[in-house]
């Protein structure tokens, strides 16, 4: 609900309600590094780390971590089947965003979208959702940097091949 307090589950959710201020504050005091963990079972999947000045929002990216890898041969193709757009949310419609409709990103790259298009919760929760109350799509937009990196890496090579032709 909306009170303002702490509560703990005994299904292991955490919830921390405030109406001013942070609802959460987590603190390195004297040396940068982890400031949160997260795992899959026993596996490090990724952390938030701090500096004096700055945060770093980490994912699993070692090596050792991935197979089957190649490199990316369409990325101009696949960039180009991306809509952006600048929008209003409809709880702020003070200013122009940009960004993207998760469901049009799925298709074009899956593992940067979570939920599915028009998703709506069966029944009532014990964090206040409602049956039929919608289930939002999220996007990260950092898992789309290796697509732009390979169409920008193909676009410097045609522009190169080009110049040595003039």
């Amino acid at each position: 609900n909306a009170s303002t307090g702490f509560r703990a589950s005994y299904t292991g959710a955490i919830f921390a309600t405030r109406d001013q201020e942070y609802a959460g504050i987590f603190r390195r005091s004297t040396n940068d590094g982890g400031i949160l963990l997260f795992r899959r079972d026993s596996t490090d999947v990724g952390n938030i780390s701090v500096t004096t000045s700055a945060t770093s929002y980490n994912s699993g990216s070692d090596y050792r971590l991935k197979q089957d890898d190649e490199p990316i041969s369409d990325g101009i193709t696949r960039l180009k089947q991306l809509k952006p757009i600048k929008f209003k949310w409809k709880n702020d419609t003070s200013k122009f965003v940009d960004g993207f409709f998760a469901h049009e990103v799925s298709s074009v790259v899956p593992e940067s979208i979570t939920g599915e298009k028009d998703a709506v919760y069966a029944e009532d929760d014990e964090t206040g959702h409602k049956k039929g109350d919608p289930i939002y799509q999220q996007i990260d937009q950092s898992k789309l940097v290796p697509l732009l990196t390979a169409a920008l890496q193909e676009a410097i090579t045609e522009i190169e091949t080009l110049k040595t032709k003039v």
